[in-house]
């Protein structure tokens, strides 16, 4: 069934929220540059202020489109890049690309201090949804579903490091996760600043629970790269981080 959308073409008058810029434009596609703090599709509950989202506003922008039709989603505190499609026909194939995972995604997170145990790598780690705890995600090495990220460091400022994701699978929370999990546990054992889910709140026997302090979660989708679902043509698309 189709979600019924409220459309909001800009953040209401009592928002915070920066207005979403639209990066690229096919026939049957947009790319927007979501600001943080933004949801990707509409909260639930009867507060106006959670049906302010990237699918309304892309509805606004773009009245006479049969979409538009969310892809994939990026969490509501992660800025960046999202593909969205104009039709149910675009919405599939994009669907398909990223479950084929030939879809290419990076993204730019500053973790809390030093990543020194190695300058790049990959983190493979089974992980799930902890009912009990929603929205968390845990690593469960008999139910959870693998998850990969490769990594890399970029660059090291002063208490802090600056990384580049490069995530193979697609899970709820993959790279928070990937960041906050101790080494020892196979992470990179340095959670993203700002993270206050799995940073100053993430009490796991063995994994990382440290304060994250900063104004927003320093995660930002930074390339986004597909097929354009008309005309087979690769797509690329690139936002810098504001941080």
């Amino acid at each position: 069934m189709r979600r019924t959308l409220t459309v909001i073409p800009q953040p209401p008058a009592d928002s915070d929220l920066a207005p979403l810029r639209i990066i690229a434009r096919g026939s049957t596609w947009v790319v927007a540059d979501k600001p943080a703090g933004l949801l990707s599709v509409p909260g639930k509950g009867d507060d106006p202020r959670k049906r302010d989202c990237v699918a309304a506003r892309v509805a606004a922008m773009f009245p006479d489109a049969a979409g538009p039709l969310i892809v994939h989603r990026l969490d509501m505190d992660t800025s960046g890049l999202i593909v969205l499609g104009l039709t149910p026909q675009a919405q599939r194939a994009l669907s398909k690309q990223f479950e084929e995972r030939s879809v290419t995604k990076r993204y730019t997170a500053l973790l809390d201090g030093i990543v020194e145990h190695a300058r790049e790598g990959e983190v493979r780690l089974p992980i799930r949804l902890d009912p009990a705890n929603r929205p968390w995600q845990i690593v469960d090495a008999i139910h959870g579903r693998d998850s990969i990220t490769q990594w890399r460091v970029t660059a090291h400022e002063i208490d802090r490091t600056r990384v580049e994701f490069a995530p193979v699978t697609g899970r709820a929370h993959q790279l928070r996760v990937h960041a906050a999990t101790s080494i020892a546990c196979g992470g990179i054992g340095h959670c993203i600043l700002g993270d206050v889910l799995y940073g100053s709140n993430y009490r796991r026997p063995g994994e990382l629970g440290r304060l994250a302090p900063a104004d927003r979660m320093m995660l930002h989708a930074s390339y986004l790269a597909f097929n354009d679902p008309t005309s087979g043509q690769r797509i690329e698309t690139t936002s810098l981080a504001a941080f």
